[in-house]
């Protein structure tokens, strides 16, 4: 098990960027999947992005259809933290943002993770 921690959330207006951390504890990401969910208020939760993290090789990397081409995921070296770059951003961005990991490949299930960090909330306004 690895504890996970978001950070980075706050007020931005449309067309800005920013960056969300999701940080391990406990032990790295090192193969392992780390995955973006967001939650906006009444809605389900939502895959953004994942990441297989690889020890060696290419990591893979996923992103969802209303993200792709904005949001982009990185990792550290020291397979510690994923960062969610979410650039020009909407509105419809506005939402609890989540960290999550799991053992083994990337899924859009929510419940296939086994990880999750508290969220940070990131809105947009117009």
């Amino acid at each position: 098990q690895v504890q996970l921690v978001e950070t980075g959330g706050g007020l931005v207006q449309v067309g800005e960027s920013v960056k969300l951390s999701c940080t391990a504890s406990g032990r790295t990401f090192s193969n392992y999947a780390v995955a973006w969910f967001r939650q906006a208020p009444g809605k389900d939760r939502e895959f953004v992005g994942g990441i297989r993290i690889m020890r060696w090789g290419s990591d893979l990397r996923i992103y969802g259809d209303s993200v792709k081409g904005r949001f982009t995921l990185a990792r550290d070296s020291a397979e510690t933290t994923v960062d969610l770059h979410a650039n020009s951003q909407k509105p419809n961005d506005t939402a609890a943002y989540y960290c999550a990991a799991r053992q083994g490949s990337i899924s859009y299930d929510v419940t296939e993770y086994s990880d999750w960090g508290q969220g940070t909330q990131g809105t947009v306004s117009s």
